[in-house]
């Protein structure tokens, strides 16, 4: 017996669609969260500042690692 994947089944789009947004939120939410906690350690006893650079780079950074996870799990590695 062949196995269908979720699209091949028929008008489940918008299913596929709403998880790849809720992970992507999840994402989100996790690296902003991570990165504010990164900036509050660095600036904790120093007279060093986060930039704005260093800012968008921890998180996207740590966005890229959040999509490998995902990647790794949703694509059936784990």
């Amino acid at each position: 017996m062949k196995t269908l994947t979720i699209l091949e089944v028929g008008n489940l789009g918008g299913l596929v669609l709403m998880v790849i947004l809720i992970i992507l939120f999840a994402a989100s939410v996790f690296s902003l969260i991570f990165t504010v906690m990164v900036k509050i350690i660095y600036e904790w006893n120093n007279d060093k500042k986060f930039s704005r650079k260093q800012f968008i780079q921890t998180m996207l950074i740590c966005l890229l690692f959040c999509g490998l996870v995902s990647g790794f799990i949703c694509g059936g590695g784990l």
